[in-house]
């Protein structure tokens, strides 16, 4: 058995962590698949998803701060739209996740949380969602 959602995403602005678990799960419980796995892709180029702590708010704000010092805007960048950087940082954090779903639950630890990360806002995004299983 397989489902796909799509869901949408509404960013404010640049290096934002969206907490996209609730969402994730929804799709997850309306897909009726008690056991699998749901993959979450993000198709854009200058955003990403990743699993990070979801309890502590500094958190995503450190994680921004790091991939921000890895990935400063830079003159010596040739890409005509300005956005190098979040094309940088979407990469090193990567357009997907794959989570096991059991009991019909994503099974996320204690601290985990799925993170949408905007690198290039503000925007209207695509999360799309695939529960495979029975």
């Amino acid at each position: 058995m397989t489902s796909l959602s799509e869901l949408t995403v509404q960013s404010k602005t640049q290096n934002q962590w969206i907490n996209i678990s609730a969402e994730v799960q929804k799709a997850v419980a309306a897909s009726g698949i008690k056991e699998g796995i749901c993959v979450i892709f993000i198709p854009h180029t200058t955003a990403a998803v990743t699993i990070n702590e979801n309890a502590d708010p500094d958190v995503p704000h450190d994680v921004s701060l790091a991939l921000s010092a890895i990935s400063p805007d830079r003159r010596e960048f040739r890409h005509s739209e300005g956005n190098s950087a979040a094309h940088t940082k979407s990469s090193l954090v990567g357009p997907s996740l794959t989570v096991i779903v059991s009991g019909g639950k994503l099974l996320l630890g204690t601290w985990q949380g799925i993170w949408f990360t905007e690198f290039d806002g503000p925007r209207t995004r695509k999360v799309m969602v695939r529960v495979l299983g029975e």
